[in-house]
């Protein structure tokens, strides 16, 4: 693996930590596609740093558990400012 992606890997595990990110905010923050990103995460990560790569799974996990809730707020968010 090059070097380059092995550190955008590491860079955006430290991101979804920190922040909680979902996959497609951290594609938006290091300007990569939500593949790459997935990617990295699912298939790359595990192999430099399998501890690392398990706290960021619970992170997606939780995100993907979540993201029904998510979707339903801002469509809710969308139509209160439309009949404004």
């Amino acid at each position: 693996m090059k070097d380059y992606i092995e550190e955008r890997t590491l860079e955006i595990a430290k991101y979804i930590l920190n922040e909680g990110a979902t996959v497609r905010q951290a594609a938006g923050v290091f300007g990569v596609s939500k593949s790459t990103v997935h990617k990295d995460v699912t298939e790359r990560l595990p192999k430099i740093n399998p501890l690392i790569a398990s706290m960021v799974k619970e992170i997606l996990d939780t995100n993907k558990a979540e993201r029904h809730i998510r979707g339903g707020e801002a469509t809710k968010r969308k139509y209160i400012a439309t009949n404004e």
